[in-house]
Parts: structure tokens; sequence; C-alpha cells
């Protein structure tokens, strides 16, 4: 286990500039001179707020500890927690047991490399590191997910399961892109881009295509991917007001900015719809992880749901297999499955009945109490959430840099500060977890109340309208905190949704199609100097 570095306090820090001394030993504490930024951009350094920064820029920054954790003494629960993230998953061995019956990958880290952004890929395969990439299959039709597999498809299972999809048989292609411009600036300056054509051919599909009602017939179905997020600062964004996500919906409805409006099926009238709000007792709340808005609470978000459907680890809150009704009738009726299931799982021979026990084994259903306890306890799943809740942002960096800030208020000048959000509040920062198993500011989780942050996103969809688009072409604002340390932290600099932007111009010209809702700013970038648009790509790669 690598050494958690220190978060550092805006008293501590300035203390160090005009003293140069510290009671902390310098490999204790990496710090970073800020006495050349101007006043007014200091409390940017701070991207995480006083209690959810760490100063550390190594090639560990995206794995510290907040100060929020340290000062409630969750240090221990803290590096426990880390190892559910970082460790394989197995089926036997305590306590990082319950891999399967199907699973997509058998760690959290080999999708998060170096706790970030899934990396660029060549080729869809589950043991490739850094490979963070799901798959997409929906119908073209209508854009809905093809529901005989789960909503992230697995490629994986255990004996004597076989896997929904034959992973060997799906193909990335990355095919050329030219832009209205031919991929060049007016000054000469080119760029390249890049897209993933994914296919996957008719036999690598275990199951059959549909669950309820009429199949869907092979060539309307469509595959696309998306890549996994950095891990870091969910629980900042977790700590965001409800009334000030509402507020931002409601000045974006108002100002009609957005050529593609808002997503009606998540903001209309100036209330939230169904499909943008998850419920927690009583109350709605509304969603604010995963590109497409489709997590609310960090209780049943990346963490808690991620630990389940991506290596199917059932836990208290979660304790039923990430399966579909498909794929078990399937395995119930497969021959092979059938011959060697009393075998690997002796334990749900419960009817004698092969094709009863095995469905009712993988959708768990009619099984004993005793048979359902769950793989991960409640205490480890409680370190895993204070290590999730727990994760510093990396400081902004080199905001005393002439060029640094020039990018910085070119950014604002040509509005992309309008869906990258600099700055938000958090609030009290109550917990609401719909699964009931943490309570509201309980005790157990870090909290970061009162803290001024800067994700650089408005949490808001959006539509860039970029060739083989993400699904349903509506995508969350990705948060810009931190990606600047992506190389170092990962290996990569891969950028938006699939990583089909290698670096930081690649990403903005992807948002520059003629219905996007991002044109007007790729139309004023284009008519910047090179030396401004390289202050640009500098600022974004400094926050």
């Amino acid at each position: 286990m690598r050494k958690n570095f220190r978060t550092m306090s805006l008293i501590t820090a300035m203390a160090l500039i005009a003293t140069a001394m510290t009671g902390c030993k310098d490999d204790e504490m990496p710090t970073q001179d800020i006495s050349e930024v101007p006043e007014e951009l200091r409390e940017e350094v701070y991207a995480g707020g006083q209690l959810g920064t760490t100063f550390n820029a190594t090639a560990s920054a995206y794995e510290d500890p907040t100060l929020a954790v340290e000062e409630a003494g969750m240090g221990n629960a803290f590096k426990y927690g880390e190892y559910f993230f970082e460790r394989t998953i197995t089926q036997s061995s305590k306590p990082f047991n319950g891999l399967g019956p199907l699973y997509i990958r058998n760690s959290c880290i080999a999708c998060h490399p170096g706790y970030g952004h899934g990396k660029r890929m060549d080729r869809y395969r589950a043991n490739d590191w850094g490979n963070g990439y799901l798959l997409v299959c929906y119908d073209k039709r209508n854009n809905a997910y093809i529901t005989s597999l789960t909503g992230m498809p697995q490629t994986q299972a255990v004996a004597p399961f076989k896997a929904p999809l034959d992973e060997e048989k799906i193909n990335i292609a990355w095919l050329n892109y030219t832009d209205e411009w031919g991929n060049k600036f007016d000054d000469g300056e080119t760029y390249q881009l890049i897209y993933p054509e994914v296919t996957i051919p008719q036999d690598a599909y275990y199951i059959p295509f549909g669950e309820d009602g009429e199949p869907v017939p092979y060539e309307h179905i469509g595959v696309l991917l998306e890549s996994t997020i950095g891990v870091y600062g969910t629980g900042l964004i977790d700590a965001i007001p409800d009334d000030s996500l509402k507020a931002q919906y409601l000045k974006e409805e108002a100002d009609g900015f957005m050529q593609n409006g808002l997503n009606t099926n998540f903001f209309a009238g100036g209330e939230f719809q169904a499909a943008a709000q998850y419920k927690c007792g009583s109350h709605w709340h509304p969603k604010r992880y995963t590109y497409a808005l489709t997590r609310g609470p960090l209780q049943d978000a990346p963490g808690a749901n991620a630990i389940w459907n991506i290596t199917n680890v059932t836990h208290p809150t979660k304790m039923g297999h990430y399966m579909t009704a498909a794929y078990a009738n399937t395995a119930a009726n497969d021959p092979d499955v059938r011959r060697d299931f009393y075998r690997y799982f002796p334990a749900y021979k419960l009817t004698g009945d092969t094709t009863t026990d095995i469905y009712n084994y993988l959708m768990m259903k009619d099984i004993p109490d005793e048979l359902k306890v769950p793989e991960m306890s409640a205490e480890d799943y409680t370190n895993f959430m204070v290590w999730h809740r727990g994760l510093a942002v990396p400081a902004a960096r080199n905001l005393g840099d002439p060029d640094v800030q020039r990018g910085r208020q070119l950014f604002r000048d040509m509005g992309c500060a309008y869906c990258h959000r600099p700055s938000w509040t958090t609030g009290s920062d109550e917990f609401h977890d719909p699964a009931g198993f943490f309570e509201v500011a309980d005790a157990r989780l870090p909290r970061y109340p009162n803290q001024k942050i800067w994700p650089y996103s408005d949490y808001v969809q959006h539509k860039l309208m970029m060739k083989n688009d993400i699904r349903t072409g509506w995508c969350r604002t990705t948060p810009l905190w931190g990606r600047g340390l992506s190389q170092v932290c990962t290996g990569a600099a891969d950028r938006l949704h699939d990583c089909r932007a290698r670096n930081v111009i690649e990403a903005i010209m992807w948002h520059g199609d003629p219905n996007s809702d991002a044109r007007r700013s790729v139309e004023e970038f284009r008519k910047l100097s090179k030396s401004d648009r390289d202050a640009v790509v500098k600022f974004i790669n400094a926050i």
C-alpha cells in the first residue's frame, strides 16, 4: 500500500508561503507555492474545497484521502475500503470473494487505472489493463437497451456458466473523421479526429435478443462504447444540494442557449421528470452520476452499484445477482451447464429439478435465507464507501502562470464555462440512501458541508452530435477537475465518453458539429491564435 498524502487547509498553505516552514516532512505533504497566484484565484487552487483537496500531483494524485476523512478518524476504514478497489475479486478467497456467476471485470482498478478514466483500447478484452470500456447494446430503432443483456453487458462467467457475449469476437475499429474544416485551423495547424466502430457477429451472442415481446432482429442491434470515469471527488458531488441542481436546470431552461434544449425526459416545464430522479423515503432527488445521468446518490451510484454489477459481488443493499431472466432461462436449459451445476454449486440442489435450481440460483428466487448471506459484509461495505466518498480532488496547478490565466479568461469568453460551470457550493451534506443502509448525515461516512468546489460541470445533459455518438445523444457535462493529471496517473490522456479524443484539442473539436450545443464555443476557439489556443489547453490541463 502506498503512503497516503495529507491534504492542506488554506491557512496551512499560506503559512508555508509566508514562513517557508512546515511541521511535516516534505515527503509527507506535497506542497504548492501559490504566492504567484493572484488573490482572486487562490480559492480555485482548492478544487475540492478545503476539506476535499490534495496537493499531491504525482502518479498517486487520484488516490489520496480527503482532510474530512482524516479529521473524522476514518483513515483505517479508508485503507480497508481501498483494498476492495485494488484487489482481484475471486469466487472464494475471503474477504475478496463473491465473483460471478457472470461478471464484467474481476477488479475495480482494472477499469479505473490509477483511479482515473479508462484508456482508449484497440480491442475489447476484460483482462487488458486499463480497459474501462463498457458495451452499450441497443435497438437502433428506438435507442432502447437490449433487455436480454444486462445494461452493462457481461463478457465473463465462472464455471459452469457461459458468458452472454464472446468477447474474442468483439471488434473495435478506429476510423478517421474529417470535420467541415478539414481538421485544420486557419493558421495551418492540423489535428486528427478518430472514432470507434464496434461490431459483434451474431454467433458471439449466447442469449436471444430481446427479453419480452417481439425479439429484436440482429440487424437492428447497435453497439457503442462508454468508458469509465475517474472516481476521485465523487463524495463532493454527492454534497451538492438538490435545490442548487434544480436552479441550474431552471437557468438553462430559461436561457434557451442550447440549440437542442434540455432533455425533456429529464426536465420540462420547470420540473424534474421521473427519469431524472431517485426516491429516498418519501423524497425525490435529482440524479447526478454517469454519462447518462442514470444514478443519483453515491450510496446507489458508482461505488455501491459498481462493486455489485461489475463483479457481481452481493452486499447488504444488493442481494440478487446482476442478471436477466433471458440469460437464466438459456443457462438453465444448456446441457453443459445442467451437467456440471451441482458439482460446482451443491448447496443449491434444493428441488432436485436441475432447470428450476439453476434458474432460482441465478435469479436468487426461492433461496433459503442461510444461502443469502451477503458476500461482502456490512463492515467491509461500509469501509468501501468510506473510501469511495473519501477520495480527494487534486489541487489546480499553475494558476499563477500568465498563459494559464489567459486561457482561463478565454475559456469563459468563449462560453465554455456555461456548461462547464466552474464552481458549486456544497450544502449540509446529508446522505440519501434509497436502500436505507446509511442514515442521513451518517457518522460512518465523511462529510463535506459548505465547501466551495471547482468541478467545471453543470451536471446537466447536452448534445454534441458526434459521429457514432453516445446512446440517445444526451451526455452529462464531464467534470474537468483533475483531468490534466491523467497522463501522470493513468498513463493516458484520453477524453470524452469513449476515449476518442487523445488530447484536449481533439476533445474540443469533437464539440464542433453544426448541431452541437457547443458549436458557438468551437467557432470562437477557431478564431484564436495558436498561442491563445495553447493557453486554453494549458488552462484545461491545469485545473
